[in-house]
């Protein structure tokens, strides 16, 4: 049996993301498609005394409405002293801020010689991904010859990697086929996103859908992947 998730990359994602990511055998990150604005690909969400603030990195989209995602590219890199800025203010009193601190540091210092934003995405996910002990293969969709159809786009990056279960997250209800994957040999499986543990967060009351260095600063590298799991 094996198991294969395939999601369009997001900045600094929650925890959720990676929840999906540890629950598969092979992660494909699905950027060959349109880039959508005003969406997760170049934003997230921390906490703040104020309330949940967008942390946005700004991209070329002149002209570029209907470019893949994995074309997009950043304005500068001015965003990053921004974020860090930003991440510094609202998460010093944290319980782990200097043991998170300085790792987010040596991040965004990587980032500043990444031009497209694809890249930089992919960066964070993989950097978090070895902080939270996720053995998880991640690969490109640009590896893989598929069709336009967004169904057979899917199942023939399923065919490809020998997959058996597809794991998909909620949102995909309204148009995937379950049935064509059957067909095809390919047993769908639907991600839940309930059931997270809460921990003790800054800021008034809890919120699970913010980037997942809240989680890195409230509890610590050790203990976040406890919480990435569903009780």
């Amino acid at each position: 049996m094996k198991k294969l998730a395939i999601l369009q990359s997001n900045y600094i994602p929650w925890k959720g993301y990676f929840d999906l990511i540890n629950s598969v055998d092979e992660f494909i990150i699905l950027d060959s498609v349109q880039y959508t604005k005003r969406d997760w690909r170049n934003r997230n969400y921390i906490k703040t005394p104020n309330g949940l603030k967008w942390i946005t990195i700004p991209v070329k989209q002149k002209g570029c409405f209907f470019d893949n995602i994995d074309s997009i590219e950043v304005v500068s890199d001015s965003w990053i002293n921004s974020h860090l800025s930003l991440v510094k203010q609202n998460y010093i009193k944290s319980p782990f801020y200097d043991e998170v601190i300085a790792f987010l540091e040596e991040v965004y210092l990587e980032c500043r010689s990444l031009i497209k934003l694809s890249d930089i995405n992919l960066l964070f996910i993989k950097k978090f991904s070895s902080i939270l002990n996720i053995s998880t293969t991640i690969r490109d969709s640009s590896e893989f010859d598929v069709s336009s159809d967004r169904n057979l786009r899917l199942l023939d990056i399923c065919k490809a990697t020998e997959t058996t279960h597809y794991v998909s997250g909620p949102a995909a209800r309204a148009y995937l086929d379950e049935n064509l994957f059957n067909a095809n040999g390919v047993n769908v499986e639907w991600m839940s996103y309930e059931g997270y543990p809460i921990y003790n967060q800054q800021f008034g009351e809890f919120v699970h859908g913010v980037s997942i260095i809240d989680l890195f600063f409230n509890v610590g590298f050790e203990r976040s992947k406890e919480y990435i799991t569903k009780r």
